[in-house]
């Protein structure tokens, strides 16, 4: 069981850049994880939390796994935990 984190590398909010965060096993993990971040809940989109630059480096110290965003999307891929947003109709 382990917890991701890509690197911060997507302009949000607040002009800082973002992470994602995610669990290659189970979202009840991610979710506790989160909490022990301090990530609140609304930060949570599908699958993954979306993550401030600010906390990465804590979230590497309390054990998440800096890996590229490349490497994070096929290991939620491979979790079966992805979920694609819908696609609306036209």
């Amino acid at each position: 069981m382990t917890v991701l984190i890509d690197p911060p590398n997507w302009p949000g909010p607040r002009g800082l850049m973002w992470s994602h965060l995610v669990s290659d096993s189970s979202l009840a993990e991610l979710h506790d994880f989160a909490a022990r971040l301090g990530v609140p809940e609304r930060a949570f989109d599908r699958d993954h939390y979306d993550v401030p630059e600010t906390v990465h480096a804590r979230a590497v110290e309390l054990g998440a796994e800096a890996v590229s965003s490349r490497e994070l999307l096929l290991r939620l891929v491979a979790s079966g935990l992805r979920r694609r947003k819908r696609r609306q109709l036209p």
